[in-house]
């Protein structure tokens, strides 16, 4: 049961260590499975819900919109993301303000909301400067629209060129960022979450579990599981990088044992123990995966466990 709360950033407010990412509801997940979840989510103690408009091109906002209706909304930090493609005119993708003023109010309506509480740029983009971005995003949060804003997947550079701007210019910060980082790939450590750390940004990463391959669905020797059919062409056994992450789960499954937690919840507390990160975006597609992740809460690791960790996935690298 995720019962801690951490600090979001600078802001003072609260969320719990485990972030509900609703990437698959709409999609790999029903209307009415991905609101059970969520309902399951908020009733376990979450009160953080990662979502963005083009998940499904919008119908996961629409899913988390319903599910929050009648009372929940108040209990929950509600985070979304603009950026992606979301038509095919060529405004319709985007940090400009043109499409961050259109989405937002496509993002209100379907999330039946009148304010976000998070809202994030979803990628960065070079030929749009980040002050045109800062300054949209400013007047949204002026205009009680969005309360707090955040990126996803920013380098470093351009974190602190983004805090540099907004500093320049009197404008709101991002105060979080949205990094890839797993046990396979670690590259985060190397210059975004010390640069986070820094500068007070909260860090909720995506992907925790590789997309599916830290599960413990995927072994070595061992034949796909029917849903994990989207990962065949990355299980080629004669891929060097297949070879060398199936050899790591297998490493890292006796280390999971020994705490007495699967190799999911296993990745999870080790993400939720690293220095810097705020919560991990669990991506559950049914109820028995959402039961599961819940459970990383409980996994404790020490440092000795830490330390043979680091030696089968080295800091700062890629698997």
């Amino acid at each position: 049961m995720p019962t801690e709360y951490r600090l979001l950033g600078r802001t003072g407010v609260r969320v719990s260590s485990l972030c509900l990412g609703c990437m698959n509801f709409g999609g790999r997940a029903s209307e009415d499975d991905g609101i059970r979840i969520i309902h399951a989510a908020i009733d376990a103690g979450i009160n953080f819900i990662d979502t963005a408009n083009v998940y499904s091109r919008g119908v996961s906002e629409t899913i988390v919109g319903k599910a929050l209706a009648g009372g929940k909304r108040e209990r929950v930090i509600l985070a979304t993301k603009v950026h992606g493609k979301m038509g095919d005119g060529p405004n319709d993708n985007g940090n400009h303000r043109q499409h961050i003023f259109q989405q937002v109010d496509a993002s209100l309506r379907r999330l039946q909301t009148d304010y976000i509480d998070l809202y994030q740029i979803h990628r960065p983009q070079v030929d749009t400067p980040i002050d045109e971005t800062l300054d949209a995003l400013n007047d949204l949060v002026r205009a009680g629209k969005v309360r707090y804003i955040g990126s996803s997947t920013f380098p470093a550079w351009q974190l602190v060129e983004s805090y540099w701007v907004a500093d320049r210019r009197g404008f709101a910060r991002f105060i979080c960022e949205q990094p890839p980082y797993h046990l396979f790939d670690r590259r985060i450590e190397n210059e975004v979450l010390p640069a986070c750390r820094k500068y007070g940004t909260a860090v909720i990463p995506w992907s925790p579990l590789a997309g599916g391959w830290l599960s413990g669905k995927y072994r070595k020797g061992q034949p796909l599981p029917e849903v994990g059919r989207h990962l065949r062409a990355l299980q080629n056994p004669e891929d060097p990088a297949t070879a060398r992450r199936l050899d790591t789960i297998e490493k890292l499954v006796p280390l999971a044992q020994e705490v007495g937690g699967s190799l999911s919840q296993f990745a999870l507390a080790w993400n939720l123990k690293q220095p810097g990160i705020t919560a991990p975006i669990i991506g559950p597609r049914t109820m028995e995966q959402l039961e599961d992740n819940l459970k990383a809460t409980d996994i404790q690791l020490d440092q000795t466990m830490l330390d043979r960790i680091d030696q089968i996935c080295p800091k700062g690298q890629n698997i």
